[in-house]
């Protein structure tokens, strides 16, 4: 294949979404273009509970965050699937959408026509949620969404233990209100035949049920270097395709009549960008790159949550098998520096979760579970950038991760009611006495545990922001500024992160872009 109408590059979370809608009508002829292999007969992604055994391995891309002072000298890895189906492949199937001034917030950053009302719609369209259809919920759709059937002993006493700390209990985080325990929303499914709980990634819900349609084609091992460019117009792309395992890589053109789509994610949506010459002309001329359009705004923005990771407790007997995705539960409340809405989130860990440097110096043996608690309404921006003009050279990735002291100091709060969940008679029940940190610590203890149990929820956006601004990259349609047939519709298009997971997010966007998308064809 030589040509197509529109190519979708990265098959990830947002890429399986848009190629599946817009190949919905079949007088479009789509593909999708994945750098990573193939999930299938991969039993670790299917599997819900193996996801963490996924962390770092071949599906991976193996990245991290900059070591700064500020994570004690550490550098953070940034687990990104490199598979198809993306990080909704190998991610903790995770599915909460934050508080609806976040999207609001998208409007006010000019964003326009972008607010929680106008993407309410898509949230619901994507979901087939447990519940069934409700103002806020939808049903029938791609993504299968459930609750645990039996939650794990220390998620249920999460629930227990906030209302006894005067929080309150939510049947659904996704509805009108957030603050407060509630049991974690999931993109899984229980096996009617096995009881296996099961991941339902991208692949499964938008993909697999178009695996016939002839005018969908998904191409897998097949990383693109280049966007190809005729004046202002994109009009293909270039990728590597392997035709056996002794020979080296071949470059092959592929050309879109109608555009391409990037959806290859925060990180490798504004480095394909910047490789193509469209980004900010004092880093790439530097580099060798001949710049095509100046867009200053390409890998600025950066933004994700830190997360401490975490703080860990023994349980007085064994734990018992792992459950659903290994937590079930999570808690949102508010610090003294939220905005007016819940700026800290914890959710439990059905087993020990620590970094190296934590596990150096405590006993995390035995029967022993976390409390990992992190902050949602960040306010440290980053950066990524090129080092080469090589496609596979390393990129400088940096969230400037506690930069503010507002991050810092809320997080010095949440281990403080992290505490005093932990002691609350739900979790006394099952016999919980600290062990990581061991004890209530001082100020300044608590920040040093912070600086070396700094990590991340996984949840990097806002590198090709939205806007009309002279920092946006995108417009509200999501075509590239400058630029005629080239759009972005993933993570990476966030003006500002929300105060959540952003699985559930980037898959509304999408498929709103791949209405807006398909409206200028």
């Amino acid at each position: 294949m030589t040509e197509t109408d529109i190519i979708v590059v990265g098959g990830g979370s947002a890429g399986c979404v848009v190629a599946r809608r817009l190949a919905e009508d079949t007088g479009r002829d789509v593909v999708l273009l994945e750098a990573g292999p193939s999930d299938q007969g991969v039993p670790g992604i299917r599997s819900a509970g193996s996801w963490a055994g996924l962390l770092g391995g071949e599906y991976d891309w193996n990245q991290s965050y900059g070591a700064t002072w500020r994570t004690a000298g550490r550098a953070v890895p940034i687990p990104r699937g490199r598979v198809l189906g993306g990080s909704s492949s190998i991610n903790a199937m995770l599915w909460y959408r934050g508080h609806r001034s976040d999207y609001d917030a998208w409007e006010a950053a000019g964003a326009t026509g972008w607010n929680y009302d106008s993407l309410l719609p898509y949230f619901r369209r994507s979901e087939d949620w447990q519940g069934g259809s409700t103002e806020y919920r939808g049903a029938g759709g791609p993504m299968r969404i459930e609750t645990s059937r039996d939650p794990h002993p220390v998620a249920a006493a999460m629930l227990d233990g906030a209302a006894e700390l005067g929080f309150d209990v939510l049947d659904d985080a996704n509805a009108a209100e957030n603050d407060g325990a509630a049991l974690a929303n999931l993109n899984v499914t229980v096996e009617p035949e096995t009881g296996e709980v099961t991941r339902w990634s991208t692949v499964r819900g938008y993909l697999e049920p178009a695996a016939g349609w002839p005018n969908l084609h998904v191409l897998v091992d097949s990383p693109v270097s280049r966007l190809v460019f005729e004046g202002s117009r994109c009009v293909g792309v270039d990728y590597e395709r392997r035709s056996g395992d002794a020979l080296p890589p071949e470059t092959v053109r592929l050309r879109a009549r109608q555009g391409v789509v990037l959806t290859a994610g925060a990180i490798h949506t504004p480095r394909l960008l910047m490789l193509s010459g469209i980004g900010d002309p004092d880093e790439l001329v530097p580099l060798g790159i001949t710049v095509h359009t100046a867009l200053r705004g390409v890998g600025k923005n950066l933004q994700d949550h830190p997360l401490l990771m975490g703080m860990n407790f023994r349980a007085r007997e064994p734990l018992g098998p792992t459950r659903d995705n290994g937590g079930g539960s999570m808690l949102n409340w508010k610090s003294s520096k939220s905005r007016g809405k819940p700026d800290l989130h914890a959710f439990v860990v059905q087993g020990p979760h620590a970094t190296d440097e934590v596990r150096a110096g405590h006993d995390l043996s035995g029967s022993v579970f976390a409390i990992s608690p992190g902050l949602m309404d960040s306010r440290s921006v980053g950066y990524l950038r090129l080092k080469s003009a090589d496609p596979r050279a390393a990129l400088e990735i940096q969230p400037n991760y506690l930069a503010e002291q507002n991050d810092l100091d809320a997080l010095i709060e949440s281990m403080e009611t992290i505490a005093d969940l932990a002691a609350t008679s739900a979790y006394r029940a099952i016999g919980s006495s600290p062990v990581a940190p061991h004890q209530r610590l001082s100020k300044q203890e608590k920040i040093a545990f912070i600086r070396s149990s700094c990590s991340t929820f996984f949840h990097a956006c806002g590198t090709a922001a939205m806007g009309t601004g002279g920092s946006s990259v995108v417009s509200p349609a999501l075509a590239v500024h400058g630029i005629d047939g080239l759009w972005v519709a993933d993570a990476s298009v966030f003006p500002s992160i929300p105060t959540s997971n952003t699985q559930a997010a980037v898959i509304a966007v999408a498929e709103r872009a791949s209405e807006l998308i398909a409206e200028t064809l």
